[in-house]
């Protein structure tokens, strides 16, 4: 387990890292999630393997440290994996990064271009939405103010959530876990979709083919973005097909046409 510390108050992103050859690949989780559990069986496969490689969790998530006082904005995750890539020594890394991780992955190259050389998200927040009382996911958990969470509602949360997202739900910090949703539901400034149009590296964004067209492919598309369905997964995509996302991923990581 590799770590460094990442605020002013010394706190500590923490990942775990397989050896190989540079640019280095960094995986990054969704909300309440962690990348170790999420994304070592792509990463040591073999059309992955061989690539030096960071399953870095997000500050408050996982192994990482859980600050009360952090914000867990978009912007501040983003620019956290930044310090922390900067003391890795991490340069030009390839970010394959699911849903809320996505969403910090496109901040992180909007913000820290030297840091970022290639996206491949899976699943993506690419805009705001409103809350939504009662469901399950970001706009559940953002429907509580902080104190209504933090005096019950997290337990509405789990139970919705069921047993294998609060597996790792419950290593994030409370805190983490509801301004982290909150945040990610306001979306950041400009929105990660005009973010992500913007940036000029090679993106591709894996979606479960179940879900049916993504909202503004033909925009992505017109950008460069390539938009690939990933067949028999939902949300989880790594975790429900790991077969076809490596398939997937290791295409977008292999293909150097891209613009």
């Amino acid at each position: 387990m590799r770590q460094a510390a990442v605020t002013s108050a010394n706190d500590r992103i923490r990942w775990v890292e397989l050896p190989g050859r540079e640019p280095a690949r960094v995986y990054l989780h969704g909300l309440g999630s962690t990348s170790p559990a999420y994304f070592t069986e792509v990463a040591v496969h073999p059309r992955l393997a061989g690539r030096r490689s960071l399953l870095m969790d997000l500050l408050g998530h996982g192994i990482s440290d859980r600050p009360t006082e952090f914000d867990y904005t978009l912007e501040s995750h983003a620019d956290a994996v930044a310090s922390a890539l900067a003391s890795a020594g991490v340069s030009g890394a390839e970010l394959i990064a699911h849903s809320m991780g996505g969403s910090v992955a496109i901040v992180l190259a909007a913000r820290h271009p030297g840091l970022v050389s290639r996206l491949v998200l899976a699943d993506a927040n690419l805009d705001p939405q409103p809350p939504a009382p009662g469901a399950i996911g970001s706009g559940g958990i953002a429907a509580y103010t902080e104190a209504e969470f933090l005096a019950g509602g997290w337990a509405e949360v789990r139970d919705r959530a069921g047993d294998h997202w609060w597996s790792t739900m419950r290593l994030t910090g409370r805190e983490a876990l509801h301004r982290s949703a909150t945040h990610l539901i306001r979306g950041s400034t400009p929105p990660m979709r005009a973010l992500l149009l913007d940036l000029k590296i090679p993106r591709t964004f894996l979606l479960p083919e179940a879900d049916g067209p993504l909202p503004g492919a033909d925009e992505l598309a017109d950008s460069g973005v390539r938009v690939v369905a990933v067949p028999d997964c939902g949300h989880n995509i790594m975790l429900d097909n790991p077969e076809a996302f490596v398939t997937a991923t290791a295409a977008a990581l292999e293909d150097r046409t891209d613009s």
